[in-house]
């Protein structure tokens, strides 16, 4: 098998556009039909560096359809794959998309990228929807042979390989374009792609120029890890022959008979001791969408409050968030519960704060509610980690020991320490009464969201207070709030909760008012109305 790999110059100066795309044009024209795989760089459709969403789809818009014909001709002429990247307009927007052309000039696939640095997210808006959704790795199977794709940013997602490898691909194309990198780094990322999915990568980008080190080093690295070509930062276009079939199988440990890299790997995966993944993986905090439902103290009129069984439930059930409290335990340890009193949750007797864990561990927790849950113990927040981190927004309550002190120090420092232990920042906020206390962690934890908490002496400020601090949540408590109120949140970024709604037609209102995040009691009946 022949592949073809185009490197193309490209430029800062978007004036060079009409000669770089030519020459690529050009390029494609000197390609025949000894060729089986043609690979173009990405973004074939824009030729230089743009810096706005306006330049890019203006070239864009000028290029696509001479490139794509271009494309479509190369294939039949050749009688030759051809790989190659551009924008492609969907849902009245734009994403990164790899099109494939068989031999016949037919568009067979098309491999929308998986990940989207800020350039694309922020700058271009390109649509990215699909990025958040589970989903398996793209492969097409075209004369036998299976092709995985990666597209830039792609690359350095190692994590992503081991389930490319489960797919058995053959060839992995890369359309890139990789403009601060080193040489040596994309080869070290190539060769390890290459020998952890046992498949051949074939890479094209562009090069700034020809006596460059970065940028470029467009490629083909076989299963074993070997460079069969780099180009480095020459411009052109490079020849590279193969045999798919060829592929590397190392001993997979003493005495064992020889498999696939990945094979060996997966014999001993623990996924656990890694970070959090999967298909219960949600958005983020600050990507998911709202109007969202917050189980209150998790699906408490189901279960018994604070407890993994009413957090579980309102999980299982869809819940975007769920809502529960925090307290230090006397020898330093944090749980949940709702009440510092341990009478109305528990078999016990006293302050919450006064107790060791193991004195709260012989205290039944559940059968105050119902004696179906006769037994259950307090939770401890890293068990409450441990089980949902990622799987749902936290809105964690972190109950004042004092309101005119500042929070323990020790204890602010496990709670964060824990939340990072288990991958947790991203999708969870804190929420925090006094000023004191908001201040204090939002200096030692700024990239953890805070949401700003009702102070009975102070009910109507706690907007103002959150501008003020600079907070990125408001929980408001009826009825001490208004639509003005809600408006001015707004207008300063600041998202809305509200403490509570176990009623339709109140969440109906709600809605219509502008809030972001309504906590109830009863989940599944109140989600029927949120999820509208």
């Amino acid at each position: 098998m022949k592949a073809c790999i185009i490197q193309p110059p490209y430029s800062r100066d978007v004036s060079d556009s009409e000669a770089f795309f030519q020459y690529k044009m050009n390029l494609l024209d000197q390609c025949d039909d000894s060729l089986d795989i043609i690979v173009l760089p990405e973004y074939s459709d824009v030729p230089c560096a743009t810096s706005t969403k306006e330049e890019t789809l203006f070239y864009h818009k000028k290029y696509i359809d001479i490139l794509l014909n271009k494309c479509i001709e190369t294939a039949k002429r050749c009688h030759a794959l051809v790989f190659v990247n551009a924008l492609y307009a969907i849902n009245g927007n734009y994403r990164n998309t790899t099109y494939v052309y068989n031999r016949e000039g037919a568009l067979i696939g098309q491999y929308f990228k998986k990940h989207l640095p800020p350039l694309e997210l922020e700058t271009l808006a390109l649509d990215s929807d699909y990025t958040f959704e589970p989903s398996e790795p793209y492969v097409l199977e075209i004369e036998g042979l299976r092709y995985g794709f990666l597209t830039c940013y792609d690359f350095y997602f190692y994590e992503a390989f081991a389930n490319i490898a489960r797919q058995n691909v053959d060839i992995i194309i890369g359309c890139s374009l990789q403009r601060s990198d080193s040489h040596d780094a994309i080869e070290t990322m190539c060769r390890f792609l290459a020998y952890n999915t046992n498949a051949y990568v074939i890479r094209s980008s562009v090069s700034f120029d020809e006596a460059s080190t970065i940028c470029g080093a467009s490629m083909v690295v076989s299963p074993y890890g070997k460079v069969l070509k780099n180009m480095y930062g020459k411009f052109g276009m490079e020849v590279v022959e193969f045999n798919p079939q060829d592929k590397y199988l190392k001993p997979a440990g003493f005495g064992n008979p020889d498999a696939a890299h990945y094979e060996y790997i997966e014999y001993g995966r623990k996924p656990w001791q890694y970070r959090p993944a999967g298909s219960s993986i949600i958005n983020t905090e600050k990507r998911l969408p709202y109007p969202r439902l917050c189980a209150h103290r998790g699906f408490s009129t189901v279960a018994p409050e604070n407890s993994m069984p009413a957090f579980g439930a309102a999980i299982a059930l869809g819940a975007e968030e769920i809502e529960f409290d925090l307290w230090p335990t006397k020898d330093g340890e944090i749980v949940s519960c709702h009440d510092r009193e341990l009478e109305r949750v528990s078999t016990g007797k006293g302050l919450i704060t006064d107790h060791t864990l193991a004195e709260l561990e012989q205290l039944d927790f559940g059968i105050k509610f119902s004696e179906k849950f006769k037994g259950l113990r307090v939770v401890k927040f890293e068990e409450i980690l441990q089980k949902f981190s990622c799987h749902v927004i936290m809105n964690i309550h972190i109950k004042p020991l004092s309101y005119t002190e500042p929070y323990p120090e020790e204890i602010m420092q496990k709670i964060i320490a824990m939340i990072r232990k288990y991958d947790c920042e991203k999708h969870c906020y804190l929420m925090l009464e006094t000023d004191l206390q908001i201040q204090q962690f939002k200096a030692y934890a700024p990239d953890i969201a805070v949401c700003v908490g009702h102070l009975e002496d102070r009910p109507w400020e706690i907007v103002n207070r959150a501008i003020t601090y600079g907070c990125e949540k408001v929980q408001l408590f009826k009825p001490y709030f208004t639509q003005e109120m809600i408006d001015k949140a707004h207008a300063n970024n600041v998202i809305c909760n509200i403490f509570w709604s176990d009623d339709i037609e109140e969440t109906q209102e709600f809605l219509r008012m502008g809030i972001d995040t309504i906590l109830t009691n009863d989940y599944q009946k109140i989600s029927r109305i949120v999820k509208k």
